[in-house]
């Protein structure tokens, strides 16, 4: 299976809405493009897709982040691969090339955050070299 990585483009919002649905996350398309734009005009946040026989199969969206209490990090903002693909070594691929953007803006650390309640992705991170070093709950109000 050849697979290719390459970085988002705006033509790639349906393919990426599709994506992103099973995820669990029913974002309009036009929500998805606006994303994407933003994205693409951001110079601490990028996105990446993997593609096979011209099909995006999978993305990652990575940003460089910056907190007053840590060291500037990168951070996994997003990533799925297609039901259909997953056990291929595509998700470990889309990671790597994460890891290559993260390097390239000077950072030596990747981060991630995965809901508690997909442990089967848990083991992937952790089989990945990936370890647990806090758990959190998010708080969200109105504005």
């Amino acid at each position: 299976m050849e697979i290719s990585t390459r970085r988002i483009s705006k033509n790639d919002a349906e393919s990426i809405t599709d994506l992103t649905r099973q995820l669990g996350y029913a974002l309009p398309f036009e929500q998805v493009v606006e994303n994407i734009n933003i994205v693409l005009q951001n110079k601490d946040h990028d996105a990446f897709v993997a593609v096979y026989n011209n099909r995006v199969i999978g993305w990652v969206g990575v940003k460089h982040a910056f907190q007053i209490e840590s060291a500037p990090f990168c951070e996994i903002h997003g990533l799925v691969v297609d039901d259909e693909y997953r056990n291929h070594g595509i998700g470990k691929l889309l990671i790597e090339k994460a890891k290559q953007w993260g390097k390239e803006k000077g950072n030596n650390k990747l981060r991630l955050r995965c809901n508690v309640t997909r442990t089967e992705t848990h083991l992937f991170y952790q089989h990945l070299g990936f370890k647990e070093t806090k758990q959190q709950k998010v708080f969200e109000t109105e504005i």
